[in-house]
């Protein structure tokens, strides 16, 4: 099977979902994503119809991290059904489960929007907690961008709700038409022991330990890992745990070790060596890009 995020992935860069995005943001002026369950990171970062004022929260790692928040209790409460949530700013964020069979494999996201006019009350407290943060709220182009953000009544975002629910449906199905896809191209054995790598990533794996989970010798293992995917099987893991360390930086508030250690490696300085020859920058000029880029 596919791992989730690689799956979500797939359905997110094919034809039917390009398509439906760029139909979706065409019409309704807002943003939408699908995202795997996991993600530490901004879904409609640099998309298309971000909203201008969650671009500038962005850039701050206060009020980052509170968006951050916001993401992660809409991961846990939208496990059944379409879930709306808002946001210290007052706005509105919406996901839509999208399933693989009874699994949740990902969201479609949508939202950075007001369901009533903004006040100035409710700008000045919005204002407040963002000093907190470091974040100058004088700067005319925040309130420009706050005062700016799309109203949408209660009645048009549930029907732009339930257009993504319908369409989270409709990827429900072509998951499953991947998934058949997919085992009938992929030896099983591989299969498995790239669900097994992806499991214990941040375990001290070892190429026998994982041969032995998809009951082989380590010798007929290594030869059809490295026949089936064109790496071998350190290089296969190292790549593995540097996505998942890409995807952590993206949180301001985890040191560069701790992504270290959470991703498998036993060695800070090991990991910034990996990590350098993979992506050809360090750990920190990685995350430092994304801060500009933010």
């Amino acid at each position: 099977m596919f791992a989730n995020k690689d799956l979500i992935e797939t359905l997110s860069h094919s034809k039917i979902y390009q398509d439906y995005e760029h139909a979706f943001t065409d019409a309704t002026g807002l943003p939408v994503t699908l995202r795997p369950v996991e993600s530490w990171q901004l879904p409609h970062r640099t998309r298309k119809n971000e909203n201008a004022f969650c671009a500038i929260m962005a850039k701050r790692n206060g009020s980052c991290a509170a968006c951050l928040r916001t993401q992660e209790q809409l991961s846990q409460s939208a496990q059944e059904e379409a879930q709306t949530v808002t946001c210290f700013s007052g706005m509105s964020d919406t996901a839509i489960p999208v399933r693989s069979g009874d699994q949740v494999i990902g969201f479609l996201q949508t939202g950075q929007i007001f369901q009533k006019k903004p006040t100035i009350g409710q700008f000045n407290r919005t204002a407040k907690q963002l000093e907190k943060w470091g974040v100058d709220s004088t700067q005319p182009d925040l309130r420009q961008a706050y005062f700016a953000t799309r109203v949408v009544g209660a009645k048009q975002y549930g029907a732009v709700v339930a257009l993504l629910g319908i369409f989270a449906q409709h990827l429900a199905t072509v998951s499953n038409q991947l998934l058949v896809q997919q085992q009938n191209t992929e030896p099983p054995m591989i299969t498995s022991a790239k669900n097994y790598i992806s499991s214990h990533q941040g375990d001290a794996l070892s190429l026998g330990q994982v041969a032995k989970a998809v009951n082989t010798s380590t010798f007929y293992f290594c030869k059809m890992f490295k026949k089936a995917t064109g790496l071998n099987f350190t290089h296969y893991v190292s790549r593995v745990r540097i996505e998942k360390a890409k995807n952590l930086l993206l949180n301001p508030n985890l040191r560069v070790s701790e992504i270290a250690f959470e991703v498998g490696f036993q060695s800070l300085t090991h990991f910034n060596r990996v990590f350098k020859n993979i992506t050809g920058e360090s750990p920190t000029e990685y995350r430092g890009e994304i801060a500009v880029a933010a």
